[in-house]
C-alpha cells in the first residue's frame, strides 16, 4: 500500500520522516488521510490514500506548496537561481528576507520561503509578534537545492487539497471511511521549553485537551485518529482512551550538540468505532 520513502523537500522542526515507518505501521487503510498539522508533510509524501487534505496554520507553508503544485518545474527552477554563491552570505540573506516580509506576489514569497528554510538557522521557522520572519543566518558552506524532492511532491500533489485552518476546522471535515493523524506542537518537555511554538499565538494545555476530545469525537463517529507528542503525564492523561505505543527518538532540543538527548515519542491511536444502527 505504501510508496517508497521520500523525503520532505523543507527543513522542519519535528520532521516525521525517521519514524515514517512506525507512524505507516498503525494508519488504518481509507480513501481520504487528513492532516491537519501537516509541517513538511512527510506523512503525506509516504502514504498511498487515494485523497488528502493537507492543512497547517502556517500561511506561508502551505502558500508554497500550493505554489509548487500549481507552477511546478518554472517554480523549482526559480527557486533554484536563489541557491548560487553570492546569494549564500549574511549580507544577502538579511535582504532576502527584508523582501520577504514585504513582498506580495505569492510566487517570489514561495521562492523566498524556501531560500529562507534552507539557509536559516537550523532550518527554523519563526516569526516576531509583528508577524515578521526573523530566524538568523544560519552559515552553511553550501545549502542543498533539493531539486528531486520537489519535484515528487509536485507529482504527489496534483490530487491533493491544501488548506490553512484551524484544526478543529479541518478536523470537523472527516466523515467515516477518513483517516486523520496529528502532529501537533509538541507539550513541553519542562515548563520553560517552549520551542515547538512555531507560529503565532502558541498551542497551550486547552488546545491540546481540545484536540484529544476530538480524537476521540471523532473515533465514536467511526473516523480513526493518530497523534504523536511527547511521552509524558500530561498526554497519557489527555489521551488515556488510545492505544499507545511510546519509543525513543533522538530530540534536537538544544543549539549545544553535545546537549542533544533522546526523549520519548508517543503515537496514540483512536480507533474509528462503528456506529449503531438505531
Amino acid at each position: 500500500m505504501w510508496s517508497d520513502d521520500v523525503k520532505p523537500f523543507l527543513k522542519w522542526a519535528g520532521n516525521k520522516y525517521r519514524i515514517v515507518d512506525r507512524i505507516r505501521g498503525l494508519l488504518p487503510a481509507g480513501v481520504r488521510l487528513i492532516e491537519p498539522f501537516a509541517g513538511s508533510a512527510a506523512v503525506f509524501l509516504n502514504t498511498d490514500y487515494k485523497e488528502n487534505i493537507v492543512n497547517d496554520v502556517n500561511t506561508d507553508l502551505i502558500s508554497l506548496y500550493v505554489v509548487l503544485k500549481t507552477h511546478g518545474l518554472s517554480f523549482i527552477d526559480e527557486c533554484k537561481g536563489l541557491f548560487q554563491a553570492d546569494t549564500n552570505s549574511p549580507e544577502a540573506y538579511y535582504n532576502l528576507r527584508d523582501e520577504f516580509n514585504q513582498v506580495l506576489d505569492p510566487v517570489r514569497k514561495a521562492a523566498l520561503f524556501l531560500y529562507l528554510n534552507r539557509h536559516g538557522y537550523n532550518g527554523l521557522c519563526r516569526y516576531n509578534r509583528d508577524g515578521q520572519f526573523n530566524v538568523p543566518f544560519g552559515r552553511y558552506k553550501q545549502p542543498y537545492f533539493p531539486f528531486e524532492e520537489m519535484m515528487m511532491f509536485y507529482h504527489k500533489s496534483q490530487d491533493t487539497e491544501f488548506t490553512s485552518e484551524d484544526f478543529e476546522s479541518v478536523m470537523s471535515r472527516a466523515k467515516p471511511g477518513d483517516v486523520v493523524y496529528c502532529d501537533p506542537p509538541y507539550v513541553p518537555l519542562s515548563p520553560t521549553s517552549n520551542f515547538t511554538e512555531y507560529s503565532a499565538g502558541g498551542f497551550g494545555p486547552k488546545e491540546q485537551l481540545r484536540l484529544a476530545e476530538l480524537a476521540k469525537a471523532l473515533s465514536g463517529r467511526g473516523i480513526s485518529v493518530l497523534l504523536s507528542n511527547h511521552h509524558n503525564d500530561f498526554t497519557l492523561q489527555a489521551y488515556s482512551s488510545a492505544q499507545i505505543t511510546s519509543f525513543d527518538v533522538q530530540r534536537f532540543i538544544s543549539s549545544d550538540a553535545a546537549n542533544r538527548r533522546k526523549a520519548t515519542e508517543l503515537l496514540a491511536f483512536f480507533p474509528g468505532q462503528p456506529q449503531s444502527v438505531v
